[in-house]
């Protein structure tokens, strides 16, 4: 009998076991399989000891081959030199703006810390939360922001390291909301974004980057409608 109960308490356990989120890789370490080059050149994008490495150039940018709804994302990434301008594209059209070159989405802001330094205009230094994880919709995509400078939602603290040193984001992304950790605690958010499902893009915009340690936990839909979610693509 006690045999009996084991077995169906494990039948009726172990499938909802199976569906616990859990992290796994969106790049293997070894090569680019599961991303897409959008618009740049073949050799913008590299791998070399398990890190992907960005030349910065042209400005594009590279897709997931899927798109993703509601997530925790854990990306780590370094710049290469001062002042350096990059960022990761969440819940994106991954269809660049023949302009601009990049796509729709809620960007990820990452700069490297000498960027306000070197964009000093008539003495006036750029605000220095700018640098340090700051969120906003691009490409006609909107949102609110937890902590408003104009339409972007600047970090309360800095916490980003300077080039030559790895700084880690945890993304949080449900529901059109978006939560910031930088380097281990959370500074910055948004909410209401009129686009919550996409692609994820990594950004080349100018100066050599390096990603690392990409991973992914999906977690359960939401309620989304086509037009909050972006197009399919082949």
């Amino acid at each position: 009998m006690r045999r009996t109960l084991l077995l169906a308490l494990a039948a009726f356990v172990l499938p909802v076991s199976a569906q616990t989120p859990q992290f796994r890789d969106l790049f293997n370490g070894k090569n680019l399989k599961g991303w897409v080059n959008v618009n740049t050149d073949p050799d913008t994008w590299s791998v070399k000891k398990g890190v992907i490495i960005c030349k910065g150039t042209p400005i594009g940018v590279m897709r997931t081959d899927r798109q993703y709804e509601n997530f925790i994302l854990h990306i780590e990434w370094m710049h290469m030199e001062p002042g350096g301008n990059s960022g990761t594209f969440i819940w994106s059209n991954a269809d660049p703006n023949p302009k601009s070159r990049l796509p729709n989405g809620v960007e990820v802001q990452m700069l490297e810390l000498d960027w306000v330094k070197l964009n000093t205009r008539n003495g006036v230094a750029p605000p220095v939360a700018y640098v340090e994880g700051e969120l906003f919709g691009v490409g006609g995509v909107t949102t609110i922001p937890d902590n408003p400078r104009g339409p972007r939602s600047k970090s309360l603290e800095g916490r980003c390291f300077p080039r030559g040193q790895w700084n880690t984001y945890t993304v949080i992304a449900v529901d059109g909301t978006v939560k910031l950790a930088i380097n281990g605690k959370f500074v910055n958010g948004i909410s209401k974004s009129t686009q919550k499902k996409g692609y994820i893009c990594l950004e080349s915009e100018g100066a050599e980057i390096h990603f690392r340690n990409i991973k992914i936990m999906e977690l359960p839909p939401g309620i989304t409608t086509p037009e909050q979610s972006a197009p399919l693509l082949p």
